[in-house]
């Protein structure tokens, strides 16, 4: 095969890695392991959203910032600290961009993020706890 049919299928296959698996890997911390760190922002991958327990209100994350539960926070294994993503409850379509400054959900693989109690309401997921989300990577700090 030449360059013109190998370089757009390599790129289609990178493409398919970034938004199709809910799995992550640990990698260097404060970087996204496995296949999320070399994503472009706009990559979206799927698996299952939790939120914290309000008992963790003013901790310290692991960021370092004290943990607020009325701001739109969120914790993610790999992505780095500050990196902005819109989470979308797929049960029924409303989405909420939060802030990555923690690590977690830690556990269970099949859980890829961990949100404040205020955007588990915005997306309306108190009641259910756990839901099946898309996460969009939309910038990194």
């Amino acid at each position: 095969m030449n360059s013109r049919v190998i370089l757009p299928l390599l790129f289609l296959v990178f493409l398919y890695g970034c938004a199709s698996t809910g799995s992550t890997r640990k990698g260097k911390e404060g970087r996204a392991g496995g296949h999320e760190k070399d994503c472009p922002v706009g990559s979206t991958y799927r698996g299952e959203a939790v939120y914290y327990a309000k008992k963790f209100h003013g901790r310290k994350t692991a960021s370092g910032e004290i943990f607020d539960m009325n701001k739109l926070t969120a914790a993610h294994r790999t992505l780095p600290f500050g990196t902005t993503v819109r989470v979308i409850n797929l049960k029924n379509r409303k989405s909420v961009i939060v802030s990555i400054n923690d690590r977690g959900p830690f556990g269970n693989n099949s859980r890829i993020i961990d949100i404040s109690p205020a955007a588990a309401k915005r997306i309306d997921m108190l009641k259910d706890g756990v839901v099946e989300v898309e996460i969009e990577i939309l910038a990194y700090e």
